[in-house]
């Protein structure tokens, strides 16, 4: 089906000695389809004025998909596209990134020469509020002066095929915006027409390029946590790597780390050292493209030959495994702390050998795996990159000698931190005061209500304020003390009751004392899960009172984080360093005990004399346990009138903990 108003011309024309295609759109009175006799007209005119990155996006055709319906916004559609990206400035551009701003429910169903930048997204893919795609297998583009004009070696054309849905039939589905997602580039907004956008992007004299000029490759550059993928030797139809995985963030951390990547061209692991595949299967090279091309290889004793496998580490008890361990920084039951905690365990490395398919079995072609993505039990949740090449790197000699030993080739994924999308953090925090009898909960569905009944509870209810005593009860056994204490404070009570937080851990900040020269406040961690958390850490940012932070009593405290702002950092004491999982109580009929630890934590007010506690200044703007940022309550305690309930409660809490401590030094 046509789109009435599309005039697509697919042109010819010479650039640079090189005969190319570029697809834009017409004006309305442009002629529908394109024959010899259709008059060449010139390219645009920006491309030849653009001293940079010219970018495209041209929409070709639209077609209703089934099911056929009358609602226009249920109603979906299939379309097509054409991306391109031409280096037509006088600077290499290294592991292109292309931003398509998608705005009409789109599902990316494939794409040509390229691929999603998002590691654990693969086709098709829900594209609605904007991808980002990435070159592959051509990650690079050269400048036309480097290669004599060849357009193949300067710009790269990505068809994309996809769905849409929620528009009529005479609209044309163009995305919001495009631009180029390498650092240091800057894009104008894209010159639009009804079926067709492009813009110029130029480089940023502003930003800083840190590369050597005499380097071939893209310089290596920083992020949250980083990946090189270094070929360390290579033979005909197979390799050896070497997988080094470095966190370099203060409140960055992975436990029980999965590491997921995709082979795009029939590649299967062979054999690995330092970790290894949780899932031993050859079924898929057997009966797949290997078992094909390798006629007479003996299976057997292979790995793993998923498309997607996943990696995670050895446990400390294969350290010292001539066979499967014996790699520095292996074998630590798959743990990533933050460098400050201790920069020995914020490293990791194994070593893996991969069979090759043809063509690709010639010693000097490589390619690295695509769509990395890594994750943790309660931990930082990261988005990263595609590979990027970068110069090889360089290793100790293995003899003695005082010698470099390079690389084959090397390959650079840098991954950072996001931000977890609402209801779906793994942590939450409660606010209480001593000013205020009643404590602020986690929010209600603070870490999802997929796996709850809501129709016994209300996802959308504000969570209820609760006594403070409440906060040691798991949520099931909330209900008689929530509603006793609304009707205490003369507050309705709904039919259904909101569903609770559903979060593994969380935190409560009470504030404890406040006075002319200071404040306090108590930290205390609830463990609801059924394992314990070793080496836990919580990192706190306080926007008003961080310049007045002065002591923590019962955990280790810094304010000394590179490139952290405001924020403290908290984590267990040395003989103190497990949180313990959730436990029955003493009796069958008790509610089940969640694992806590607590210290009281003091401020001044040397540098901060008019902050106002009662006003909220007192109270964490994010919070993050072992690199997860926790959710937040949304509002704080009001002062007004303290019984004696909320006080004996806190004592509670704290005799609690201290027992609990105190037990734990002498497990």
């Amino acid at each position: 089906m046509k789109v009435p108003g599309l005039k697509l011309i697919c042109l010819a024309f010479l650039f640079i000695h090189t005969r190319i295609l570029v697809c834009y759109g017409a004006p309305d009175d442009a002629v529908d389809d394109y024959t010899d006799e259709t008059p060449a007209k010139p390219p645009p005119p920006e491309m030849d004025n653009c001293n940079g990155v010219f970018l495209s996006y041209a929409f070709t055709s639209r077609t209703k998909a089934l099911p056929l319906l009358k609602n226009v916004s249920a109603q979906p559609w299939t379309f097509n596209a054409m991306a391109t990206v031409v280096n037509s400035g006088t600077e290499e551009v290294k592991g292109w990134k292309m931003y398509i701003g998608f705005q009409h429910k789109e599902i990316l169903v494939s794409a040509t020469n390229a691929v999603l930048v998002d590691g654990d997204v693969d086709f098709p893919a829900a594209v609605g509020n904007g991808t980002t795609l990435a070159g592959y297998p051509k990650a690079d583009l050269k400048t036309s002066i480097d290669t004599a004009g060849d357009f193949n070696q300067i710009a790269v054309q990505v068809e994309l095929k996809g769905s849409m849905f929620g528009l009529g039939e005479k609209a044309t589905p163009m995305p919001k915006t495009i631009s180029l997602r390498n650092d240091g580039w800057r894009c104008p907004t894209p010159t639009k027409y009804k079926t067709y956008m492009h813009a110029c992007c130029k480089r940023d004299p502003k930003f800083k390029v840190n590369s050597n000029k005499k380097s071939k490759f893209a310089a290596r550059q920083n992020g949250d946590l980083t990946f090189t993928y270094d070929v360390v030797k290579s033979y005909e139809g197979s390799y050896e790597a070497q997988v080094t995985m470095d966190n370099s963030s203060p409140i960055g951390r992975l436990d029980r780390w999965n590491l997921t990547w995709e082979w795009m061209r029939g590649e299967f692991i062979y054999s690995m050292k330092g970790a290894y595949t949780p899932r031993f299967d050859t079924s898929d090279c057997v009966y797949g493209l290997a078992g094909r091309y390798l006629t007479g290889f003996d299976f057997t004793n292979v790995m793993n030959c998923e498309k997607k496998p996943t990696i995670t580490d050895l446990p400390l008890t294969k350290a010292n495994d001539t066979q499967i361990g014996k790699i520095p920084y292996c074998c630590k039951n798959a743990s990533l702390l933050p460098p400050q905690m201790d920069p020995s365990r914020a490293r990791a490395i194994f070593q893996l050998r991969v069979y090759k398919l043809p063509p690709d079995t010639p010693p000097t072609i490589l390619y690295p795996p695509q769509r990395w993505n890594i994750t943790g039990v309660i931990n930082a949740r990261y988005h990263c990159g595609p590979p990027i090449r970068v110069d090889p790197s360089e290793f100790p000699n293995p003899k003695g000698f005082d010698a470099k030993v390079y690389a084959i080739a090397s390959w650079q994924v840098v991954c950072n931190m996001t931000r977890p999308e609402k209801r779906k953090t793994r942590c939450c925090v409660s606010f209480s005061a001593y000013y205020s009898d009643g404590a602020i909960p986690c929010s209600t569905c603070a870490c999802g209500c997929d796996n709850i009944d809501t129709d016994k509870c209300n996802p959308d209810k504000p969570a209820m304020h609760l006594p403070p005593d409440a906060l040691l009860l798991p949520s099931e056994n909330r209900t008689a003390k929530t509603k006793a204490f609304a009707k205490l404070k003369k507050k309705g009570i709904p039919r259904k009751l909101p569903c609770p937080d559903n979060c593994g851990v969380s935190i409560n900040w009470h504030i404890n004392t406040d006075h002319k020269a200071g404040w306090s406040t108590r930290m205390t961690l609830f463990n609801w899960q059924e394992a314990p958390f070793v080496d836990w850490f919580v990192a706190v940012e306080l926007k008003k009172a961080y310049p007045d932070y002065d002591n923590v009593f019962s955990f280790n405290g810094t304010k000394k984080l590179k490139g952290i702002k405001n924020t403290i950092f908290f984590q267990s004491l040395k003989d103190l360093n497990y949180l313990v999982e959730m436990k029955n109580g003493s009796k069958p009929s008790d509610p089940k005990v969640p694992g806590k630890q607590q210290s009281v934590i003091s401020f001044i007010k040397k540098k901060t004399p008019n902050i106002k506690i009662r006003k909220g200044d007192g109270f964490p703007s994010k919070v993050y346990f072992n690199g997860e940022e926790c959710a937040l309550p949304r509002s704080f305690p009001s002062s007004g009138h303290r019984s004696p309930l909320s006080i004996a409660s806190f004592i509670l809490i704290s005799i609690t903990t201290t027992f609990l401590l105190i037990t734990n030094r002498f497990n």
